[in-house]
């Protein structure tokens, strides 16, 4: 028998402050979430990424709630796309992180969520040192693809969130990084390669089992039971 997927009980646009400028974000609650995945995304990304979506709807579908959100502000976009200054500046990509992870926790329909992170490419290092920083803060971490190397050693092993590491099998020097940075790392962790993928998990059905794999960590560590 199939389990009905839950209703969503809101789904919004939202602005997050950061200094002196706004993120804008798309904010997911599904009914009797168990907690908040914020998305971290990969260079010359955003919130509207297909890929990201993707997995952002999966998760609602398990009862998880999501936030998209632009890491970048509009005017640093347009810059960014002539330039591509911002993208790989993973210091400003962990200080939004940090921002919007104490936006969503000041919001009473989330402030006794659990927060997780879900981080692709570039966007991995940016989740895993503010993990870092925020400590018992962040509940899980998930990359797909990601570049965990850029975080640096001694972020790697300060992150204290039970990490999952997603890699295409055929992503081999990223694969080689995450094996490396896996070794670093002293919390629970996982590595998790995806047969025949490439680095954009375009190859029918790879996407599908990140979604499923990024689904099982964040349900894991995520539920209330895990927290008690």
């Amino acid at each position: 028998m199939n389990t009905p997927f839950p209703a969503i009980a809101s789904s919004s646009e939202v602005r997050l402050p950061t200094g002196h400028h706004w993120l804008y974000g798309d904010l997911v609650l599904p009914e009797s979430f168990s907690g908040l995945v914020l998305f971290a995304h990969g260079s010359g990304s955003g919130r509207h990424s297909a890929r990201n979506r993707q997995v952002a709807q999966r998760l609602q579908q398990r009862g998880i709630a999501t936030l998209l959100f632009d890491l970048l502000t509009v005017e640093e976009e347009h810059v960014d796309l002539q330039t591509r200054e911002h993208r790989f500046d993973i210091p400003l990509l962990t200080r939004r992180m940090q921002d919007a992870t104490l936006w969503a926790q000041s919001q009473p329909q989330l402030q006794h969520a659990r927060i997780g992170y879900f981080g692709a490419s570039t966007g991995s290092a940016a989740a895993l040192i503010a993990a870092a920083r925020l400590g018992s803060r962040i509940s899980a971490v998930v990359s797909r693809g990601g570049r965990p190397d850029l975080a640096g050693p001694v972020a790697l092993a300060a992150v204290t969130a039970p990490t999952l590491l997603i890699v295409g099998g055929a992503d081999d020097v990223v694969l080689d990084l995450n094996e490396q940075a896996l070794r670093v790392m002293q919390c629970e962790k996982e590595l998790a390669v995806v047969p025949g993928a490439t680095h954009l998990f375009e190859e029918p059905g790879t996407l599908e089992q990140v979604s499923a794999l990024a689904g099982d960590w964040f349900a894991a560590h995520l539920s209330m039971e895990h927290a008690a």
